[in-house]
């Protein structure tokens, strides 16, 4: 019976290699993510390895604030300048170095545009002189306070050379400097893992990076030999007492990795859901080949049956043969996942400002997830073939090979069940009464609703691809193709089914974006009430900020009425993390953003007071009057009397703190402006002005308020555009699902086909009438998925109503490119089974049996 199967394997290869193409991308996704991951975390080992290898312990202060690196900028709190010498003079140190490092040293380049980074740190500190990593290439480090060294990879990306002036913005606005040095790290590396640095002397980098004087954001300490780090830290520990951490080098390279690697593993999750998705499609793609395979094979297996082969044997036949296949995709997947997650290993590497990669390793993980995603993926769509070929009875070895189609009954009535399973599980996630995690429910509902619809599309296909056909009725080939994609609702439907997945996702995404996207136009200019905004746009912890001095300068312009700037902070408010919001102008909230008062006053706020908007007030049990201690990033804590509410608004929310606090924010500079004019007064000419203002805040730029609001939505566009790639993989296997599907279908009417080419039918007619049966099939698939994806989208934004999303937007013209694509998948998918059809040799196909 084993010969016989590996014969029967032999002599279908292509099919099945076809098929398991399908495995092959699925397996490539999910090993390439691990091996991504798993490549990228061992960078970051190395990274901070190299950065703290010249470190044996570190002293800094317990911040006032602990964020995540992916929740915004870690402040760290300063230490006094004396704590050095107290740490000097502990037992087994040899040195101690006080440091400053923090985040938010931006060069301003040759161009006159500040350097960005998406993701690496740009880190302003004091210079300490060379070391074992860090070491000198030209010129000197800075001795006087408007001198800087920059590493390479800053003046490589600045086009700067030692003697330009440069431009850096930090806590204070634009401030010149002379370019002194430029320093680079063992190994000849520019930089580590991307971060750009900017070196100023102890005074400068004190009052610029932390905005006091005489204190350092580290001790660096280097043990004396024969001490051990561990136990240094613990002596030093001991000295200092509470209010201090005290970690060593090892420490804190694996304390800053993992926090990074968490991140990673969010990221690697993304990717193994699409992964996922894309295996899902291959299910059906599987299933529909061996199901055809299993039709054509009826007499075969009847034969068997017939000589004494058992069911269990027709069950084990089938699954070898899945097994194989799986086995084989699952090699192949392995192989182009490990090429894929290097290939993508090396453009975050560049993108990410040249992070030198560890060699690419291939994780356990990524072995054993493939194997495991192939070969059950692949068995488990072959089962239910496996089943019916065990049905088959030695009678059947007497009748033709083709098999009448079953009845839909039973399948109609499961996918009827199975449908409304899915749509309770969708109900119950997205109107958050899931009994166990809410993201799960949502996904096991959209799960489950697939299957419903691919279990109800075989009594759908009937009515609707016959309606689909007719359009292309008006010659022979058109009719006959039309007849064969009706001719077995099954396996047009599962064909379709795995086409619908790809485009329903799409659809549905696309459906609560744009939704998403015009319910927040809708609402931002109902309610900023500016004509002018000024922004950035942020691609790291750190949002791009401007001077302070811009707007009394801008209110100083002849038309402008208020221009009230924004401030934006995380700060604890009585232990709970919140985010805190001040306004130059408190005027601006109610006539820029409608606020209006629910009680108390919100004209003015004193140096003490508190406002938050009701819906917060009522969560977290405040009321008028009311005490709250607020701790921000930098200073001590303050006491706050919360002097009024104001209602909630879908734009504008939370708590508002005195503008005077910003001087503890992280970043006292403000992230936003808002211009409100006179009336009758031209924007034009006040825009022209505000940008002038704004030639020393090179992040941020001046925007009416359409071009604003179409900036901040513009976001959704992007977001659309990486699914959209990403779920590419899902359509491209259902293409080649139909390509499987037709190859087979031909192969199976070898001698229907030879009957119509001997009574006349052209070569180009057959390929027509090919064409014509795929181009249904994928017009069919798409428009269940449109309709499908659109149910579900709709679904999610009605769910989303409470949280502003409250406009239903359908994508008609993107539902019309889908169909149109579609159109043309069909065409492309045709190409090769159309050609084998049109060429097969007609007295041959006639005798064939």
């Amino acid at each position: 019976m084993l010969r016989a199967t590996v014969k029967s394997l032999l002599a279908r290869k292509l099919r099945l290699v076809l098929s398991g193409l399908a495995v092959v991308l699925g397996v490539m996704f999910v090993s390439g993510a691990l091996v991504l991951t798993d490549t990228l975390g061992r960078s970051f080992d190395s990274v901070f390895a190299d950065a703290y290898a010249t470190t044996d312990v570190a002293v800094s202060a317990t911040p006032n604030i602990e964020v995540s690196e992916f929740d915004g900028e870690q402040v760290t709190a300063p230490l006094p300048a004396r704590i050095v010498d107290r740490v000097a003079a502990v037992d087994g140190v040899a040195r101690a170095t006080g440091v400053i490092t923090a985040d938010g040293a931006r060069v301003i380049g040759s161009n006159g545009k500040a350097l960005t980074s998406f993701g690496p740190p740009q880190l302003g500190g004091n210079w300490v002189g060379e070391d074992e990593l860090l070491q000198l290439r030209e010129g000197r480090g800075p001795v006087a306070d408007d001198e800087v060294a920059v590493n390479a990879a800053v003046a490589e990306t600045a086009g700067l050379t030692v003697g330009d002036r440069v431009g850096v913005l930090t806590r204070l606005p634009r401030q010149d400097f002379t370019l002194v040095g430029v320093f680079g790290y063992s190994g000849g590396r520019d930089s580590i893992g991307g971060v750009q640095e900017v070196a100023f002397t102890d005074d400068a980098a004190a009052a610029l990076m932390l905005g006091e004087s005489d204190v350092y954001t580290n001790v660096v300490v280097r043990a004396a030999d024969g001490v051990e780090p561990q136990a240094l830290r613990d002596d030093i520990a001991a000295v200092l007492g509470t209010g201090y951490q005290v970690r060593t080098g090892s420490e804190l390279a694996e304390e800053a990795s993992t926090g990074l690697k968490e991140g990673l593993g969010f990221f690697n999750n993304i990717l193994l859901g699409f992964a996922g998705v894309a295996l899902f499609v291959g299910i059906f793609l599987i299933l529909n080949t061996f199901s055809i395979i299993v039709a054509q094979r009826t007499r075969e297996l009847a034969l068997i049956r017939a000589v004494g082969g058992s069911r269990g044997q027709m069950i084990g036949s089938v699954l070898v043969e899945a097994v194989a296949v799986g086995l084989l995709a699952s090699i192949l997947g392995l192989a182009a996942g490990i090429g894929a997650g290097a290939g993508l290993a090396y453009l975050f590497g560049q993108f990410s400002g040249g992070l030198m990669l560890a060699g690419i390793g291939v994780p356990a993980s990524a072995v054993i997830a493939a194997f495991a995603v192939g070969l059950l993926v692949t068995v488990i769509a072959a089962v239910l073939p496996a089943i019916r070929a065990s049905r088959i009875p030695p009678v059947a070895a007497m009748q033709e090979v083709a098999t009448p189609d079953r009845p839909l009954t039973r399948i109609t009535i499961a996918g009827t069940v199975v449908g409304a399973g899915g749509a309770t599980l969708l109900g119950l996630g997205l109107s958050g009464n899931a009994p166990a995690s809410t993201l799960w429910t949502i996904l096991a509902g959209v799960l489950v609703t697939f299957i419903g619809v691919a279990l109800l599309t075989p009594m759908i296909s009937r009515p609707v691809v016959a309606g689909i056909g007719r359009i292309f009725s008006w010659s022979v080939p058109g009719k006959l193709g039309r007849l064969n994609s009706g001719r077995n609702p099954r396996r047009t439907a599962i064909t379709a089914a795995a086409l619908m997945v790809g485009i329903a996702l799409v659809t549905g995404v696309t459906v609560i974006l744009d939704s998403a996207r015009h319910s927040i136009t809708r609402l931002a200019e109902d309610t900023i009430q500016a004509e002018l905004v000024i922004s950035g746009v942020q691609t790291g912890p750190r949002p791009p900020s401007f001077d302070p001095a811009v707007l009394d300068a801008a209110a100083r312009i002849d038309g402008v009425d208020i221009a009230a700037g924004v401030y934006s902070d995380i700060a604890l408010l009585d232990g709970e993390r919140h985010w805190v919001i001040a306004t130059s102008d408190i005027a601006a909230l109610k006539e820029i953003y409608r606020a209006r008062p629910v009680s108390g006053s919100i004209d003015t706020l004193p140096g003490d007071g508190l406002l938050v908007d009701s819906a917060t007030a009522a969560e977290q049990g405040l009321a008028l009057g009311d005490q709250v201690e607020v701790r921000y990033n930098r200073g001590e804590p303050a006491r706050h009397t919360l002097t009024g509410i104001y209602a909630e608004s879908e734009l504008f929310g939370g708590f508002v703190v005195p503008a005077a606090a910003t001087d503890n924010f992280a970043m006292p500079q403000p992230t936003q402006a808002y211009l409100k004019l006179l009336a009758g007064t031209p924007v034009d000419p006040v825009l022209a002005q505000v940008e002038a203002l704004l030639a020393d805040s090179p992040e941020v730029a001046v925007a009416d308020r359409a071009a604003f609001i179409e900036q901040q939505t513009s976001q959704f566009d992007t977001l659309l555009t990486m699914i959209q790639i990403l779920l590419a993989l899902a359509i491209l296997i259902a293409v080649l699902g139909i390509v499987n599907t037709l190859a087979l279908s031909v192969l199976e009417r070898t001698r229907e086909l030879g009957l119509l080419r001997a009574i006349g039918l052209s070569r180009s007619q057959t390929m027509r009438m090919v064409t014509v049966e795929a181009v249904v099939i994928s017009v069919f698939g798409a428009l269940l998925g449109v309709a499908v994806g659109s149910g579900m989208g709709a679904a999610v934004v009605h769910a989303l109503r409470d949280q502003g999303i409250s406009d239903l937007v359908l994508p008609w013209s993107q539902m019309a490119v889908l169909l149109t694509l579609a159109a043309g998948i069909g065409v492309v998918a045709a190409v090769l089974p159309s050609v084998r059809a049109a060429r097969l040799n007609v007295l041959a196909a006639i005798a064939h049996d």
